[in-house]
């Protein structure tokens, strides 16, 4: 377990929780609700956010390796950006779940291969989200049943060919996900006694 004194920048590195999974399965509500309750147990936290919505090129089925190269290339710096001065980083996506979009849009390719093989030991815990419904438009994620299937098994084949061994939620009730990852996770929450260490007068 880390508690609060071995984490942090005095160890140069944050503990880095990653949500990875095809889009449309709550991997960003899950996050925040994760974050908050860390942030309950004076856990100072940052959460890195969905980079593919900010890519200037285009994504989803249209993607191109460029546009991949700009998301995986973003979401590390962002990774390392929240790390400063943070204890634990909540990240919505990891870089192998973003590559899965690249390989399904051309193929697997060896530089890529590497750079997320040499990353995914970064992160202290991978949780992977499972499909439960269709994906809803939100104004940037494809809606298309059949291709969020498709990300899905890409992920489940890069996890095996990588060998990531990722919490997996699947066959878990929804309602069991944020305790279910709280009990996972490498940090012991830490709980302010509520009347000091003297108790109630």
């Amino acid at each position: 377990m880390v508690t609060r004194q071995q984490a942090g920048p005095w160890n140069a590195t944050a503990i880095k929780v990653a949500f990875i999974g095809s889009h449309g399965v709550g991997k960003t509500t899950l996050c925040y609700e994760i974050a908050a309750r860390l942030k309950r147990s004076d856990l100072r936290v940052d959460m890195v956010k969905e980079v593919a919505r900010k890519c200037p090129l285009p994504i989803n089925k249209e993607s191109t390796i460029d546009a991949q190269a700009w998301i995986l290339h973003t979401q590390m710096a962002k990774e390392i950006e929240a790390s400063s001065g943070h204890d634990v980083v909540v990240c919505d996506r990891s870089v192998l779940d973003n590559y899965a979009y690249l390989v399904a849009s051309a193929g697997r390719q060896m530089f890529y291969d590497l750079l997320v093989r040499t990353w995914m030991p970064t992160y202290h815990l991978a949780v992977w989200v499972p499909i439960t419904e269709t994906p809803r438009f939100d104004g940037t994620r494809d809606t298309d049943r059949h291709f969020q299937e498709r990300i899905d098994h890409l992920i489940s084949d890069l996890v095996v060919e990588f060998g990531i061994a990722p919490l997996r939620l699947h066959g878990i009730d929804r309602s069991e996900w944020v305790d279910t990852v709280m009990r996972a996770l490498p940090i012991r929450e830490l709980q302010l006694p509520l009347f000091g260490d003297e108790g109630p007068a």
